[in-house]
């Protein structure tokens, strides 16, 4: 009831947000102009002949999973526009609050507005409450939002990961509302190459030392491979006590770790 609540409170309604009669500084009437503006997004298997004005091309590798001591996170960090490196320097992991973790893949807008409005619906929540919301209650939220604007060209694959009352959570959210709860997630052009090594060493009762080093490595050898994928590796671990940041790495420098160890072993 509480969350369902909190959703009806703060739900945004841009119905009539064309319906106005407006002129522009040209002299054109805008209800002259037609229908209201919009615009298709071209994705994989659709008809190559759809009227696409805007087409996205994405590219990131974010990477979660669950061990005994709680939910690993690692990300890349670079954003690309097509075949241009717009940033290398991304944050791509987003600090809902002290327990919560998001991560960011697809649109760096869309992801990053409604994790924050995501950060903001949990804080109302816990005031409403007096308790902190669960991972499955966050999660739920903002499949909630988002389901609401299917269809209307958002992009946005995140993962939530935090520590409630029932131990560690992982739900897999994406722009199309849907969620699933998991124990291992890669999200992103290089999440094949991520799933590749972590499927190779992912143990559930690892340390915490070879748990980070999985992650990193993972990450490291998607932006090796991935051309869309590159930066600094930024890794962090969820526990009991909240969040915290383990590392934050260049990949270059993990270049001359991983791949100068290989040779001196080979050697």
């Amino acid at each position: 009831m509480a969350l369902s609540s909190v959703l009806r409170s703060e739900s945004a309604d841009f119905s009539n947000l064309f319906a106005q009669r407006y002129t522009l500084d040209c002299g054109v009437d805008r209800a002259d102009l037609g229908d209201s503006p919009h615009f298709t997004v071209n994705t994989a298997g659709e008809d190559e002949d759809t009227d696409s004005r805007i087409q996205f091309l994405h590219g990131t590798t974010t990477l979660a999973f669950k061990f005994q001591h709680g939910v690993i996170v690692a990300v890349d960090s670079r954003a690309t526009a097509g075949s241009y490196i717009a940033s290398q320097t991304v944050k791509k992991v987003i600090e809902i609050n002290p327990y919560l973790l998001g991560t960011m893949a697809g649109g760096a807008a869309d992801c990053s507005f409604w994790e924050r409005l995501l950060a903001r619906q949990c804080r109302i929540y816990e005031l409403r409450n007096k308790e902190r919301i669960s991972v499955a209650a966050a999660s739920k939220l903002l499949a909630n939002m988002v389901y609401q604007y299917k269809g209307m060209g958002l992009s946005m694959g995140t993962m939530v990961c935090g520590w409630d009352k029932r131990g560690p959570g992982l739900y897999y959210v994406d722009s199309e509302g849907n969620r699933v709860c998991g124990d291992l997630f890669a999200v992103g052009s290089g999440s094949m190459y991520a799933y590749g090594v972590v499927d190779s060493g992912l143990r559930h009762d690892m340390s915490v030392e070879e748990a980070c080093d999985l992650g990193r490595r993972a990450i490291y050898q998607a932006t090796y491979r991935d051309a869309y994928s590159g930066g600094q590796v930024n890794l962090y671990r969820v526990h009991g006590q909240g969040w915290e940041r383990v590392s934050h790495d260049d990949v270059l420098q993990l270049h001359h770790q991983y791949h100068g160890t290989s040779e001196r072993t080979e050697g």
